[in-house]
């Protein structure tokens, strides 16, 4: 008899640390789920479980207390750069006004009757405040990019939007020596995206080969929606090609440059849910922007 009572007793005690067992699994699983969608969504929900295990309450708290500060801290850091981006867009606004007016003078002065080394001065300044004027103009407008709530989606040709932003650089080409090479597909190659986000990126790609140029410039779309840029640039390396993405970098031949060309383009790209990247081969610099369709 006494062998069946252990026999019993050991299977009651077997089956209880099974029971116990399944609970800690079940309110892990709980705890892994309600974690992962704590810190995926901006709530302030705590983590809820449904077994009674002491250890596996203490834990949730322990969580939960984390969850609090981490949510805190997440205020902290979405506040912080809210306040950034008004008070960037905010500084550049305001110094475009009196940057107009520096300009306005400068121009005034450039029709008296200068000697010459005040003439040199004159442009050295001229040439210091329209650099100015370029970099608060870009500051402004990667402030609009970035802190931009919602984009206005249409179909958009990308053939045609190409075309356009290649027309409006088209001086600026001459006056550098530089004859395009373009190669389009034919018939429109239709998108749904913001038509302004699309000349901006266009318009920046293009700006940026014709600083970096050494007198050529390539430009292809293929029907996939795949732009090209190519131009030679030999102060260009694979690892400063890299870094043309980030804002404020510039390379020493691209004087003038404000550094935020290309980071306001990768900005608005990702926004319209496309791809950019920057590779360096061979002294040649290729920028590619890609739209895929809905299928791509």
């Amino acid at each position: 008899m006494l062998p069946w009572l252990i026999c019993g007793a050991l299977a009651l005690a077997v089956l209880v640390l099974l029971i116990k067992l399944w609970l800690l699994r079940r309110s892990l699983d709980e705890m892994v789920r309600q974690l992962g969608e704590r810190l995926s969504q901006d709530t302030n929900s705590p983590i809820f479980l449904s077994a009674r295990d002491a250890r596996a309450r203490k834990l949730a708290a322990a969580l939960n207390v984390q969850l609090k500060e981490l949510r805190r801290a997440r205020l902290r850091y979405q506040q912080g750069d809210a306040e950034l981006k008004n008070a960037v867009t905010n500084i550049s606004h305001d110094l475009r006004t009196p940057l107009t007016a520096i300009q306005g003078y400068l121009d005034l002065l450039g029709r008296e009757e200068l000697d010459e080394n005040v003439r040199r001065y004159l442009d050295q300044i001229k040439d210091r405040t329209e650099a100015m004027t370029r970099l608060t103009e870009e500051l402004f407008r990667y402030s609009l990019a970035n802190h931009q709530p919602e984009l206005s989606l249409e179909p958009v040709d990308l053939r045609r939007a190409l075309e356009e932003s290649l027309v409006s650089f088209y001086a600026a080409m001459g006056q550098r020596g530089i004859t395009p090479e373009i190669s389009l597909p034919e018939g429109p190659v239709i998108r749904t995206l913001d038509p302004s986000a699309v000349s901006r990126i266009f318009g920046n790609i293009i700006s940026n080969a014709l600083k970096y140029s050494d007198g050529d410039f390539f430009a292809a779309l293929d029907r996939e929606g795949t732009a090209v840029f190519s131009n030679s640039a030999r102060g260009l390396d694979p690892v400063s090609a890299g870094k043309l993405f980030d804002r404020f970098y510039t390379v020493e031949t691209g004087r003038g440059a404000t550094g935020l060309g290309l980071s306001i383009a990768r900005l608005l790209t990702q926004r319209l849910g496309g791809t950019i990247q920057a590779d360096c081969r061979e002294g040649r610099l290729y920028i590619t922007v890609s739209f895929p369709g809905a299928g791509g």
